[in-house]
C-alpha cells in the first residue's frame, strides 16, 4: 500500500496500490447502476406467499456480504400485482428505510418490500460498488427525510455523488476487502452455532420441566413489576433492537429521535426488561429485551420498563424472548390493533399472560448461569468481529473518496 499525504491536491484516496496513479472520476450512482425500489403484495392474498421468488426486508441484510434464502418469499401473482420488482442475482441490496445504508450482495434472483433502494451495476465492478456505496452512509442519511421513520428516496439516491478509479483498480479493492468479508462471515456463522446453542437450551429445559413438573406455567406480573421512574436527571437515550438490545440511540441510528422534552421517558435500569411496541422483522408484535447497559438510561414513553423479582429471572426472559416464536406466542393474544395498525397494549396489558419458568431458584440459577456462561463466549467471538470490521471500516475510509 502508499500513502497519499497530498490527497488535497488530487482527487485520488488516502491509500493506494502502488502500481496505480492518476486521479479517480466523478460521477454520480445514477451513473454507475439503476436504482430500483420495492414492495409488499397483499398479505390477505394467500396466493401470492409461499412461492419461489426470495423476497427480502431490511432486517434479513447487512450481517453479512452476500444473502440467498429470505425469511418469507413470493410468488410470480405477488410480484405482479404489487410494486415488488424481480432483481438479477448481484444486485446490491440498499436499506433506504429507518436504519439507512445497511446493504448486502443478493446471490440470485429475488424482490424486496418497500424499505430498499437496490442497485443494479451498468457501468462498475459490483464488488467495488458494494463497498463504496457503504462510505456514503452518512450522504445517505443526510439526504432522507420522515418525521416517524427516516426513508430516503430513489432519486435522492441516484443523485449522490461518487468518486471511481480504473476497472482494474476497482478490481484490486474489491478483492482486498472481500477477503475481509469472508473472515467476517465465518465470525458470523461461529456467533450464531451459540446462539443457537442457548435456544436448544431453553427449549430442552423447557420441555424436560414441564414433563417432570419442575417448571409450570407463570403470568409475567408475578415476576415482574412496572419501573415507574420518570427521565428528570436527563440520562442517555436509547433505543431496542434485534441485535443489539438496549442501546444508545446515536450510536444504533446514527442520530437522536428523541423529543427536545425528555423527561418524561421512562428510566431503564442495568437488569430491566424493555417492551418495545414496535414490529420489526421476525417480530410482528415488538421485542422484548433485558438491559445490560451498566448505566441508568432512558427509552420514550412508547416502550414499557419493568423490574424482575430477581436477576435470574430477567436472565431467562431476556433469552427465552429472543425467540420469535416464543415472542409471537406471548405476544399475539394480548395485542389490539388500532385504527392505524398500531399495536395497543398497555404496560399493565403486557403483564397478563403466562409462560414456562422454573419453580424453585435453585433451577433457575443453574439455567441462568449456564446461558449468562454462553452469551460470555458469543460476546468474545464478537468482539473479534468487532476488530475484523473496524479493520474493514478503516479502509474503507481510507482506500475510497
Amino acid at each position: 500500500m502508499a500513502s497519499n499525504n497530498n490527497k488535497d491536491k488530487c482527487n485520488v484516496p488516502h491509500l493506494r496500490f502502488p502500481e496505480f496513479s492518476g486521479e479517480w472520476e466523478t460521477k454520480s450512482i445514477n451513473d454507475l447502476a439503476d436504482v430500483i425500489g420495492g414492495g409488499t403484495p397483499d398479505t390477505t392474498v394467500k396466493s401470492y406467499w409461499d412461492g419461489g421468488i426470495q423476497w427480502f426486508t431490511p432486517s434479513e441484510i447487512g450481517k453479512n456480504k452476500f444473502v440467498d434464502a429470505s425469511l418469507r418469499t413470493i410468488t410470480e401473482d405477488g410480484l405482479n400485482n404489487s410494486s415488488a420488482k424481480l432483481l438479477p442475482p448481484n444486485t446490491i441490496l440498499l436499506s433506504s428505510r429507518a436504519t439507512i445504508g445497511e446493504c448486502s450482495l443478493s446471490l440470485r434472483e429475488c424482490a424486496t418490500n418497500q424499505g430498499f433502494q437496490s442497485l443494479v451495476s451498468k457501468k462498475c465492478n459490483v464488488d467495488f460498488l458494494y463497498y463504496l456505496i457503504q462510505t456514503k452512509k452518512k450522504d445517505l442519511i443526510r439526504k432522507s427525510c420522515g418525521s416517524t421513520f427516516l426513508e430516503i428516496s430513489a432519486n435522492e439516491v441516484r443523485k449522490i455523488q461518487v468518486s471511481v478509479p480504473s476497472d482494474v483498480e476497482q478490481q484490486k479493492i474489491a478483492g482486498l476487502l472481500s477477503l475481509i468479508d469472508k473472515r467476517i462471515a465465518t465470525q458470523n456463522k461461529i456467533i450464531e452455532k451459540y446462539e443457537s446453542l442457548i435456544q436448544a437450551i431453553i427449549y430442552q429445559k423447557k420441555a424436560a420441566g414441564i414433563r417432570k413438573g419442575d417448571w409450570q406455567k407463570t403470568e409475567l406480573s408475578n415476576v415482574l413489576k412496572e419501573r415507574i421512574e420518570k427521565n428528570t436527571n436527563g440520562y442517555i437515550i436509547c433505543s431496542v433492537s434485534v441485535s443489539q438490545g438496549v442501546i444508545n440511540q446515536i450510536e444504533y441510528l446514527g442520530r437522536s429521535f428523541a423529543a427536545k422534552e425528555t423527561l418524561h421517558y421512562n428510566v431503564v435500569k442495568y437488569g430491566d426488561i424493555v417492551y418495545t411496541k414496535s414490529p420489526t422483522g421476525d417480530f410482528p408484535y415488538g421485542i422484548v429485551k433485558r438491559s445490560y447497559i451498566k448505566d441508568d438510561v432512558a427509552v420514550s414513553p412508547l416502550y414499557g420498563v419493568y423490574m424482575p423479582v430477581n436477576d435470574y429471572i430477567g436472565v431467562i426472559l431476556h433469552f427465552y424472548f429472543m425467540q420469535p416464536s416464543n415472542a409471537f406466542n406471548y405476544l399475539h393474544p394480548l395485542i389490539q390493533k388500532g385504527a392505524k395498525n398500531t399495536i395497543n397494549i398497555t404496560n399493565e396489558r403486557f403483564l397478563k399472560n403466562s409462560i414456562p419458568l422454573p419453580k424453585t431458584e435453585n433451577e433457575a440459577i443453574y439455567i441462568a448461569n449456564t446461558l449468562i456462561s454462553i452469551q460470555k463466549k458469543i460476546d468474545m467471538e464478537k468482539k473479534m468481529l468487532w476488530s475484523y470490521e473496524k479493520e474493514k471500516q478503516y479502509l474503507l475510509s481510507k482506500m475510497f473518496i
